[in-house]
């Protein structure tokens, strides 16, 4: 199986922003454990804080790939763009949030990630990650 994470903007800032909100641990360190987790799955990363290089990747990942999980971060919020790609390609997107958005600012409250998404995995920290493979492995 061949999955990829898509992280969007401040998600390299694991580790240090926030850490009240998204943890003390990088990205980059729970990546290599989920790698170590999971030998039977062929997982790629990708991290951009700019929204085109977003779409370029699921562009990418999407017709290649058996399925994607997506932490778009504020773009979740904001990108049209995001959710129009999401519809456009062929792998399922399951959409992910470390925090509980629904515990937060009310403009976190809207998605325009979900609508398109095969599902939606939010507030279990780094552990939704974990979840969402479980998710895709399940199926396999």
């Amino acid at each position: 199986m061949n999955l990829a994470i898509v992280n969007g903007p401040n998600l390299n800032l694991l580790g240090t922003r926030e850490p009240g909100i998204y943890g003390a641990e990088t990205f980059e360190s729970y990546f290599e454990k989920l790698k170590e987790a999971y030998p039977q799955v062929q997982l790629s990363y990708f991290q951009s804080n700019v929204e085109g290089e977003l779409i370029d990747a699921l562009q990418d990942f999407g017709f290649r790939m058996h399925g994607i999980l997506l932490n778009a971060a504020a773009y979740t919020h904001t990108s049209v763009g995001l959710g129009d790609c999401i519809k456009a390609i062929d792998a399922p997107v399951i959409e992910i949030h470390i925090s509980n958005t629904f515990a937060r600012e009310d403009f976190r409250h809207k998605s325009f990630i979900t609508p398109a998404a095969k599902g939606l995995i939010i507030g279990f920290g780094l552990d939704s990650y974990r979840l969402a493979i479980e998710s895709f492995l399940k199926e396999a």
